[in-house]
């Protein structure tokens, strides 16, 4: 059973339809095992049989409120458990769900405060003003009312409420880091789209525009040997001018069509033996101890995206060794295999931990060569291995094959992330454990409960014999246990041989304790007689105190 809702809020919360059933149900159950447990042992109180109904009712009823008027509701509550001890445990509840859901802390303190207040006055009007008892005894059990049925739930509330703003706060910095990382994995997979469409441009454009000056040479040509053929060679011209324009629409699509410069240039030498050594040897020359094995044949015959990932996947591995592992072995390796290209990338730990991050990378410079690798349908994996080595690792098909569908499915794909909301099963088991949570401390708040009352029931709450208003006949023998007190041995021993007869019928007496004495030295004894647990006589009489 949830009692609050997820997040606390000053807003009230109205219980989904079907649930007051489940609730009014809940509530009536701990209300009734709570009077159960006071009444087997003595501390249920003095109100009859249609007064416990008309107020446990009342109780039940003010309970059912508490989702939407929580303060109310444990107001009234507090004020009622001054007269209704069985509802301290329905009290609890309630206190523990509005110290929840107040949002405002100065209201909250001010709420339960004004709470735990109540049952003291109450429990003194009641005890002290209307029956006539010692206004130390009626404090006494107020205050055993007031903290376990008020102060301490209320607190572990208040914590709990605040874990629930805390928790808040975590979940929506949470989706937030979730956004802005997809925002970055996006914008990554979009600039490199771009450098590949810069790529595409250059070789396609570069073909397209040779095609184009043979054809205008051709067209000169035919005009002095051939003019029946120039018309063609035109076509063809015109044609090759216009797909170098279809071309440049359609990859300006992917974005600004950006090109490497200076040292990174990219040239049809890119991704060979020899532009994967020059990489190396800037690393050498930097201080980083690489070495390189080329296996197999040279690449120059493979297709030019190929060679240029060949080129990204060393650069950018060597360019993060240069970042975050200053001083480290590398092994750089490059194997031509039938039908594809491995490129693997090794380097061991840093001879000295770096203590901070340099702040040099932009940090997406793996999610750009993941989309690279996807968009020829290659497989990279980056990551740790055992030894404490850091590996980069690319398998490229040489023959790369509808790289339009590949990248189509890379746009799609990407790392799966973290759910944000727990799933059906988890959320099963974690109302169960808070159910089986709340039953615990409900359980722990009632032993409290009894062994308060019980300490303060121990107690005189008359100073002397109480009072008509209080004790009368026709009461039920707890009813008047908790009143009186129980059954006290030495004061049963010290009346026997000199107490009044008793009436006919009798079936059981009680004397309470007592410590009323008169001006001669005599105990003041008062007895309770029962017939069929119904009170039928009070008599007073005193004995000699032992010496």
């Amino acid at each position: 059973m949830r009692f609050v809702p997820l997040l606390p809020s000053d807003r009230p919360a109205t219980p989904v339809p079907g649930r007051w059933l489940l609730e009014a149900a809940v509530g009536g159950v701990v209300l009734l095992i709570t009077f159960t447990v006071l009444r087997s042992v003595g501390l249920s109180g003095t109100l009859d049989r249609e007064a416990l109904l008309v107020l446990g009712a009342l109780a039940l009823a003010i309970s059912l409120t508490r989702h939407r008027y929580p303060n109310a509701a444990l107001l009234g509550l507090a004020a009622l458990v001054g007269v209704l001890p069985s509802a301290a445990m329905l009290t609890a509840i309630v206190s523990y769900t509005a110290s929840r859901r107040v949002g405002h802390p100065w209201r909250r303190d001010l709420v339960l405060v004004s709470a735990a207040v109540l049952p003291l006055v109450v429990s003194e009007i009641r005890l002290d003003y209307w029956q006539g008892g010692r206004w130390q005894y009626a404090l006494a059990q107020g205050g055993v009312l007031a903290v376990v049925a008020i102060l301490i739930p209320g607190l572990v509330g208040t914590a709990a409420g605040q874990q629930d703003q805390l928790v808040g706060a975590l979940r929506e910095r949470t989706a937030a880091a979730e956004r802005a990382k997809r925002s970055a994995e996006s914008e990554s997979r979009i600039h490199e789209r771009s450098r590949i469409a810069a790529e595409m441009h250059d070789l396609v454009g570069h073909r397209l525009s040779l095609i184009s000056l043979h054809a205008g040479g051709l067209e000169l040509a035919l005009d002095r040997q051939a003019p029946q053929l120039s018309g063609e060679a035109e076509q063809l011209r015109q044609a090759s001018r216009d797909a170098m324009d279809e071309l440049r629409q359609v990859l300006g699509v992917l974005g600004p069509l950006g090109r490497d410069t200076g040292t990174d240039a990219l040239t049809d030498a890119t991704g060979t033996r020899a532009d994967i050594l020059a990489l190396v040897e800037e690393s050498r020359a930097a201080g980083i101890p690489v070495s390189f094995d080329w296996q197999g044949e040279d690449l120059t015959d493979v297709r030019p995206q190929v060679r240029r990932a060949v080129n990204r996947v060393v650069r950018e591995a060597l360019t993060n060794v240069h970042r975050y592992a200053v001083g480290a072995t590398v092994e750089v390796t490059v194997a031509q295999l039938p039908g594809s290209v491995e490129v693997l990338v090794v380097n061991g730990p840093p001879p000295v931990p770096p203590t901070v991050t340099t702040g040099l990378g932009s940090g997406r410079g793996l999610d750009g060569l993941r989309e690279r690798v996807a968009v020829l349908g290659g497989r990279l994996t980056v990551g740790p291995v055992p030894g404490g080595d850091f590996e980069v690792r690319a398998i490229l098909p040489t023959d790369p094959a509808a790289p339009g569908a590949r990248a189509e499915q890379a746009a799609g794909d990407g790392p799966a992330l973290p759910p944000l909301l727990p799933e059906p099963g988890g959320r099963v088991r974690r109302q169960l454990a808070s159910t089986v949570s709340a039953a615990l401390a409900l359980a722990g708040l009632g032993v409290m409960l009894l062994f308060g009352l019980g300490l303060v029931q121990q107690t005189r709450p008359y100073d002397g014999p109480p009072p008509v208003s209080a004790v009368h006949t026709g009461m039920s023998r707890n009813q008047v246990v908790s009143v009186v007190g129980p059954d006290s041995a030495p004061v049963r021993s010290a009346a026997a041989g000199r107490e009044p007869a008793r009436p006919a019928r009798t079936t059981e007496c009680v004397y309470p304790y007592t410590g009323w004495t008169t001006e001669n030295d005599r105990l003041h004894i008062t007895r309770y007689c029962f017939t069929d647990d119904v009170l039928t006589e009070i008599s007073h009489f005193t004995t000699p105190m032992a010496p």
